[in-house]
């Protein structure tokens, strides 16, 4: 229930700022303004200041309060149903429009941007998302899921029966090889043999490290998170990525692991307008020779094409919570970000299919190394 509060309070904020940022309204509509205006001191000239924009007769009760939410909320909802048609059928026409001067019919994009992000938060924390389900139903899933120490036990002794039948069966083999070899004879099939043993002996150590990972990671059958801090402080578990500054942050993170996502929930929608400047620096270098365009143009294509991905996960999400199979979803969730980008790299620049596809596969790539560098930087701030 609280999940559900929550996710409640967040929508109702996205919609909130997305109404302020989209600039709808300045205040309630009163009589014909006249003397001056209480916010810019102008002269009024009517029901509106021509200079700030405030109205001129400003209500001082409670139900204005209630009038300008509800006017803010149904006013951005409005522009919602003229905006979202295009956004995902005719994306590129709808960058080109808003950036030709279309503007009071379309929500603007980073007041839709900031909507998308508080509703994604917002349907996770109550229904989960595409692939995962909400808060709530993790333990139950944990719980089915992990395996005990007993059968982690039953399942080593069972992969080093394995090994040791493996490692014996080798070095039969590689004795006759010698005795075939001594004779002149052909032992290539034997050595044939030989690799695939020894390709299957290592896959069987992984096997047996990785069981051991996982007891260490139990604790001998504590808390989970408990033997991960235990089996870190032992030495068992080691982090290595090249930086001892992110190494360190990683393993912080990694002690408390709720502490950790709670965080990174609470700062992703609250940074997340750090991926615009992430990624115009890759948009720009597909348009370098381009005169006609500049980084307005590309800051409003990452911001429509960055909405349209939120809003798209937050539609997968519902269809995986009234039941659409895992294959369907995951479909929808492969083949849509490419298809999205291509049109709207088709109808923003006005460019052929070809130079659409190739970009595509580099904005995709890009996608890949922003998303790891917003990751990272949101790293440093939480941990």
């Amino acid at each position: 229930m609280q999940g559900g509060f929550e996710a409640a309070g967040d929508l109702a904020t996205g919609t909130l700022i997305g109404h302020a940022l989209d600039g709808a309204g300045h205040g309630a509509v009163g009589e014909h303004g006249h003397g001056r205006c209480l916010n810019c001191q102008a002269t009024l000239q009517g029901e509106f200041c021509h200079d700030c924009g405030q109205a001129a007769h400003v209500h001082r009760t409670l139900w204005s309060i209630v009038h300008d939410l509800l006017h803010g909320v149904y006013h951005f909802e409005g522009k919602i149903w003229t905006t979202l048609p295009l956004l995902f059928y005719k994306p590129g026409s709808l960058t080109r429009r808003f950036i030709a001067g279309e503007r009071a019919k379309f929500v603007s994009p980073l007041a839709l941007f900031l909507f998308s992000v508080f509703l994604m938060v917002a349907t996770f924390e109550s229904i989960g998302g595409p692939f995962f389900d909400a808060e709530g139903d993790s333990k139950q899933i944990r719980a089915n899921t992990q395996l005990s120490v007993p059968e982690l036990d039953k399942q080593r002794a069972l992969s080093v029966a394995q090994r040791d039948r493996a490692q014996a069966e080798m070095a039969a083999l590689k004795a006759q090889a010698t005795r075939v070899q001594a004779t002149g004879g052909d032992e290539a099939a034997i050595e044939a043999r030989v690799d695939a043993l020894d390709k299957r002996i290592d896959k069987l150590d992984e096997d047996i490290d990785g069981i051991d990972t996982a007891k260490s990671l139990l604790g001998g059958g504590k808390d989970f998170e408990k033997g991960f801090k235990d089996g870190m402080n032992a030495g068992k578990i080691n982090i290595h990525t090249g930086s001892e500054t992110l190494d360190a942050r990683i393993k912080k993170a990694a002690e408390n692991p709720k502490l950790f996502f709670y965080k990174l929930q609470s700062s992703a929608y609250k940074y997340s307008w750090m991926l615009i400047p992430i990624s115009l620096p890759f948009i720009w270098l597909l348009f370098a020779f381009r005169r006609d365009v500049g980084p307005y143009d590309h800051a409003i294509f990452a911001i429509y094409s960055l909405s349209a991905m939120t809003l798209g996960v937050v539609g997968l999400s519902v269809l995986r919570a009234i039941g659409i199979p895992t294959p369907i979803i995951a479909t929808i969730f492969a083949f849509g970000p490419p298809l999205h980008i291509y049109k709207q790299l088709r109808g923003a620049y006005r460019i052929g299919r070809f130079g659409a596809a190739w970009r595509t596969v580099v904005l995709l790539l890009s996608a890949i190394f922003s998303g790891t560098l917003f990751f990272i930087a949101i790293l440093n701030v939480i941990a």
